[in-house]
């Protein structure tokens, strides 16, 4: 195949794997679990989950937080709101693991627009209000249909660890882990890293990531530090597609994380990108294992016919089509 049309290819598999799934398929009932305002993606992922939404591919059940600030909620409901969607529940973390501002959430709830008003308005309760993310995610799954639920972990395993560890309560009869057992079809997470380098989700709350990765019940996918890190969203993207309005949320994240000349990433979009379209080509999977977390933050994997555990794995063709699907994706305009 020439080079001129091995690009064709690449942008009609892209085209065809963007459109949406056929008419009367079920969305994918999502839980996106979130230490947003630690790095860009996450937000990017958000904006991801909502063009997903849009085409009726998912649905955002609710979003909890790992990331244990004032400003987190509040940024997330900018988000939500902006793309029409104000009344997503959100729970937030107590007593979670990194409880400094970051490098743009404040700064994001802070801009004013040109006639000196709060440039992105929301509407939420104070963030001490906010229900607790793991008595949420008890009540949340409860009142969901069996194995129905797909899970988006792309921040610390704090929520989740303990999620496990809950015993039966008013909303469930169920302990934590049987709980997940009967309303979690999978988790989808962007964590680990595979070759001695130590990832951030993970180091930041080291004891959580082995008690969850030893116990958690149901299939685990691994988006690990370098599926992201060789998927590299383009600037160009960030400075031209998303002009359609004057003030963007995403945009100006990135503009404050980032800066609108430097590539990012795709680290926590990855774990989206497969959340919601598994089957559709982007991706190669590991054979089953074991993922294991050592003490001083380092991942191992041990293939096993009986594990649960699986990670991402990319050519340099779905690279690009990754790539182009999630540029499309995360700069969709709101549904009108």
């Amino acid at each position: 195949m020439t080079r001129k049309n091995c690009c064709l290819f690449v942008c009609f598999m892209a085209v065809m794997l963007l459109l949406p799934f056929c008419v009367g398929a079920e969305p994918v009932r999502l839980i996106f679990d979130t230490d947003l305002g630690n790095d860009v993606d996450d937000t990017m992922a958000l904006a991801v989950i909502h063009a997903l939404q849009n085409r009726n591919e998912c649905e955002l059940l609710a979003i909890t937080t790992t990331k244990d600030n004032p400003y987190v909620a509040p940024m997330v409901a900018v988000v939500n709101t902006f793309y029409g969607r104000p009344d997503i529940p959100i729970a937030v973390v107590k007593n979670g693991p990194t409880k400094a501002d970051g490098k743009y959430n404040r700064n994001v709830l802070e801009l004013k627009d040109d006639a000196g008003k709060p440039r992105y308005s929301y509407n939420l309760p104070p963030v001490d209000q906010l229900p607790e993310a793991v008595s949420y995610l008890r009540k949340r799954l409860a009142a969901e249909p069996d194995h129905s639920v797909v899970l988006v972990q792309v921040g610390f395993f704090t929520n989740f660890a303990r999620l496990l560890e809950t015993p039966s309560d008013d909303f469930s009869a169920l302990s934590g882990k049987e709980l997940i057992i009967k309303k979690v079809k999978f988790l989808s997470l962007m964590a680990a890293a595979w070759y001695g380098q130590r990832e951030f989700n993970v180091i930041q709350d080291i004891p959580n990531a082995q008690k969850m990765i030893d116990n958690w019940p149901t299939e685990m996918i691994f988006s690990g530090f370098e599926i992201g890190d060789l998927i590299q969203y383009p600037p160009k993207s960030m400075q031209d597609d998303f002009n359609y309005v004057k003030y963007h949320p995403v945009k100006d994240a990135y503009h404050f994380y980032r800066g609108l000349d430097k590539s990012q990433p795709t680290f926590d979009l990855t774990s989206v990108l497969y959340a919601v379209r598994p089957d559709r080509g982007y991706f190669d999977l590991s054979p089953k294992g074991t993922v294991k977390v050592l003490d001083n933050g380092t991942t191992t994997f041990e293939p096993s016919e009986n594990g649960k555990h699986r990670f991402l794995l990319v050519n340099p063709v779905q690279i690009a089509m990754v790539r182009e699907a999630l540029v499309q994706l995360t700069s969709e305009p709101p549904k009108k």
